[in-house]
């Protein structure tokens, strides 16, 4: 388990906005339609594995910029070509087979996001052997302990991971190789560089050996293992085949236009199959191109410098983002005239005229100039965020799944995307609710084409979460929701999160986190159900870290007491707003930080596992 202490929300900082007040408004402009997403055509695809979708797209996009990555901070973005992306996966895979002995074996993928990452995964994916991407945030000991487990032949890593590595080298008696991307290391032993493995490959190639490319894929065949991120227990390992890849990227075209004037803003790590499967595999299914971030502080630099038009993300992120553009809009005191356009700009496109690209055109510049598309995943977000954007122009859209489902097994579709909710079942896709109470809620099972192989050498866990119903295989999400007449999803809570009251009343912890992060003073904070000794019965409790910086913007220097009354008191006004059984009782102010995943989900088991030591 680790502790996210490197893990800071950037502090966005934006210019003061100039916006001038709009008394008329350019004819042209009355002219403009947001009629556009009517007469868009969205079509299922269907492919049947990557490489099918590897092949295809990267012979018609050839010329095209697929990634584009900053090797030198000082220096501009590097432009690769799909051109060159095939031809350096096709070298690495003949020589990982060729040279190396690799084929149909596994290997590990660690780094930061970088070109050599999205080749190597590639690379398995068209024909080497299980790919296994890890969370590169993971210690040493875990680290090893993931590659004893996945039983790996060989290790793919980032210069970054160097050290780690060259740590636990000893005790990896099984690994044949090591293999550093940006290196051109000949074979030393059990070394080489991704580099030097690539050119010997294309010169295989080139000598008239295509065997790589005439590797025949198996929809059906493990390809893929990804070990979970383990917010309620222990990691598992996720067996996923071509046919779960493919099938996300050809459902996703029935509900969102892309195609080859897009441009993916990376800034999650690749080794989650949200952004594994949708950052990547989905725009090179569309032709566009990605960009590698630099890093969580070089956000809106980044944005600047290379205009993209979708960002997938997380809440955190995407809430991080609303606060400080509309911090920024307040300290302008443009934040009367932006509510007045945002209510003047809804009411013109009611009647077909949209104009918010040109009216909050400083906005969108902050962003790159050319955004579009926010995809929000990985646990709820306050809707109010969403209809924000979604004010300002920006089309919001919700995704939902699991690492077991590969992840999309619901999306909210681009032109209909209702905020709040976390969308529809995609085409491949059924939900349904299971066991639901009188309000509709209960578990979300799910059906789907994506769904995974099963859990890696454990069909213990696999049989508890997979229920054949009616000869057809359903997967338990964990989590608490109910679908509306139009079948979109919305989330209330997960199960195993649930606080169970003495009297049988359910409490779902999100439901309260939602309200208590609208209070400026708190940061972030978990909700959860605290024993107490002598007693069956939990305290409903709440962990804050408080906003210290917004503190002392409104109050100034005040003691940790005043701190914890102003926040208690904003406590209150909240559970006025809750029915009695689910109000909180007892706060705590933290001093660290939450433990997360790499979704930045808080590890609720460790941190309730805290308090019982």
């Amino acid at each position: 388990m680790r502790i996210l202490k490197d893990f800071k929300v950037p502090n966005f900082k934006f210019p003061k906005l100039k916006m001038e007040e709009i008394t008329q408004i350019e004819e042209e402009h009355m002219h403009e339609s947001n009629d556009k997403k009517k007469n868009i055509k969205y079509e299922e695809k269907h492919y049947k594995t990557i490489k099918e979708i590897f092949n295809e797209s990267t012979i018609k996009n050839k010329a095209k910029t697929f990634i584009l990555e900053k090797f030198d901070h000082k220096a501009p973005f590097t432009e690769i070509t799909y051109d060159q992306f095939r031809q350096d996966v096709i070298g690495l895979g003949t020589g990982l087979n060729k040279i190396l002995g690799l084929q149909n074996k596994r290997v590990i993928i660690i780094g930061e996001n970088t070109y050599h990452w999205y080749v190597s995964y590639m690379a398995m994916l068209c024909g080497t052997g299980i790919a296994v991407p890890v969370d590169k945030e993971l210690p040493a000991n875990e680290i090893e302990n993931v590659i004893k487990r996945s039983k790996a032949s060989a290790i793919i890593y980032s210069k970054k991971k160097k050290e780690i590595i060259k740590k636990i080298k000893a005790n990896l008696t099984s690994i044949e190789y090591f293999i550093e991307m940006n290196s051109d290391q000949t074979i030393e032993e059990k070394d080489v560089g991704v580099n030097y493995i690539i050119e010997q490959g294309k010169r295989i190639v080139k000598s008239g050996d295509n065997s790589y490319m005439d590797i025949k894929i198996d929809p059906e065949e493990f390809k893929v293992l990804i070990f979970t991120s383990g917010t309620t227990s222990q990691a598992k390992g996720v067996m996923i085949n071509n046919r779960n890849l493919a099938q996300n990227v050809n459902v996703i075209s029935a509900y969102v236009y892309l195609d080859h004037n897009d441009r993916f803003f990376s800034v999650l790590p690749l080794h989650h199959t949200y952004e594994s499967s949708i950052g990547f595999l989905l725009p090179m299914t569309n032709g566009s191109s990605i960009v590698v971030c630099e890093g969580l502080k070089h956000i809106v630099p980044n944005l600047k410098e290379t205009h993209p038009t979708a960002i997938l993300a997380v809440p955190l992120l995407v809430e991080n983002l609303y606060k400080k553009i509309n911090e920024n809009i307040k300290k302008s005191k443009k934040d009367k005239l932006v509510k007045s356009m945002i209510h003047v700009t809804n009411a013109l496109k009611g009647v077909n005229i949209d104009i918010k690209k040109k009216i909050f055109k400083e906005i969108y510049e902050n962003l790159g100039g050319n955004l579009r598309i926010i995809v929000s995943a990985a646990a709820p977000i306050d809707a109010k965020v969403g209809k924000w954007l979604e004010d300002i122009g920006i089309t919001f859209l919700q995704g939902y799944g699991l690492t077991e489902t590969a992840p999309i097994a619901a999306l909210t579709p681009e032109c209909d995307p209702r905020v709040g909710s976390a969308g529809k079942a995609v085409t491949c896709a059924e939900l349904k609710i299971h066991n639901s109470n009188e309000k509709g809620e209960g578990e979300v099972f799910i059906k789907s084409d994506t769904l995974m192989i099963g859990y890696y050498e454990d069909e213990e866990a696999t049989n508890e979460v997979i229920h054949e119903i009616n000869g057809e295989r359903w997967f338990n999400s964990g989590d608490v929701g109910y679908l509306d007449e139009d079948g979109y999803l919305y989330i209330t809570g997960r199960s195993k999160n649930v606080i169970v009251t003495q009297n049988g009343k359910n409490i779902y912890p999100e439901e309260i986190e939602l309200l208590l992060g609208k209070i400026e003073e708190i940061k972030e904070c978990m909700v959860y159900g605290k024993g107490q000794e002598g007693s069956k019965e939990l305290v409903i409790s709440v962990k804050v870290i408080p906003d210290y910086e917004k503190i002392e913007e409104k109050y100034g220097n005040i003691t940790e007491d005043e701190i914890r009354k102003i926040i208690w008191d904003e406590i209150k006004k909240v559970n006025k707003k809750l029915t009695s059984y689910k109000a909180i009782k007892n706060l705590e102010i933290k001093k660290d930080d939450f433990e997360k995943t790499t979704t930045m989900k808080i590890k609720r088991f460790v941190e309730i596992q805290k308090d019982n030591k």
